[in-house]
């Protein structure tokens, strides 16, 4: 399947995850579930030439825990000028590593704030601090639903924050409920970012027609700080897995905007991502 939304040179994923075979890449002991090892690289880019996309950010899978390898790697094969990487790093992290990392294309550290994380909220402005200095951002994935708590901390961050997947809000919402008028808040600040990834994650309506009435909202108070990722190999959902093609076209219902769709798809990730 070929999306039907017109995708402009220069089109970024900025949100997608690759999994190898089991003898190159070994699975941390605290993954929770089975990793899907069929998707690498070489699936992927099937799917980046399907959808026309020119670039791509690697996220680091909750998976391979603090083991970067597979997502080096794949930046490494996609090549440093058309992609980067999202690593899994704490505040005790060394300046060499973060250095590694930061040649290598790392651009971000990402948190994953549900079940065990490796890197609780409590230190979260630690690991903030060290890769401030790197120009990276720091990308949250967490229940939205916790926004009213967590936002005096977020606001507080010393640099760039990403916020995954429309918020992740759990329970049903709309834009006007509490938990996203906060996102919304953070987003106007001017250093709060949102992807607009994984629609089906959490929505409960076949077309995805709630989190894309949040993501709308999230488009109009902040065009330049939402970037689009297609999710895939979209590790949490059974089988059939949503197609890529739908996921890029329901951009298109949250943004029919052309300007503003080459803003999401290509000059806001230029900036987060440091593409040249």
């Amino acid at each position: 399947m070929t999306p039907v939304l017109p995708v402009p040179a220069g089109a970024t994923d900025c949100h997608m995850h690759v999994y190898g075979p089991p003898d190159r890449y070994k699975v941390a002991p605290s993954n929770p579930s089975p990793v899907p090892f069929a998707h690498d690289l070489a699936a992927y880019q099937r799917v980046k030439a399907r959808l026309g996309l020119a670039r791509t950010v690697v996220v680091q899978p909750s998976a391979y825990g603090l083991d970067n390898s597979a997502t080096l790697d794949a930046v490494a094969g996609l090549g440093t000028d058309a992609a980067r990487a999202v690593v899994a790093v704490t505040p005790e992290t060394s300046e060499v590593e973060l250095s590694r990392l930061h040649a290598a294309g790392a651009r971000g550290a990402r948190a994953v704030l549900l079940k065990h994380p490796l890197v609780p909220w409590a230190d979260l402005p630690a690991l903030a601090a060290r890769v401030a200095g790197f120009g990276w951002h720091i990308q949250l994935q967490f229940d939205g639903g916790q926004l009213p708590e967590r936002e005096a901390l977020i606001r507080a961050l010393p640099c760039p924050v990403m916020i995954d997947h429309v918020g992740r809000f759990h329970e049903p919402v709309t834009p006007e409920s509490p938990a996203v008028r906060v996102l919304l808040r953070l987003l106007e600040t001017g250093r709060v970012w949102m992807k607009a990834s994984s629609p089906y994650g959490v929505s409960r309506q076949p077309d995805w027609r709630d989190t894309g009435a949040i993501a709308r909202a999230a488009i109009a108070v902040a065009p330049d700080r939402v970037v689009w990722g297609s999710n895939w190999p979209h590790p949490n959902e059974r089988d059939p897995k949503p197609e890529e093609a739908r996921v890029l076209d329901w951009l298109g219902t949250i943004c029919p905007n052309e300007a503003t769709r080459h803003a999401v798809l290509v000059s806001n990730p230029a900036r987060i991502y440091d593409f040249q």
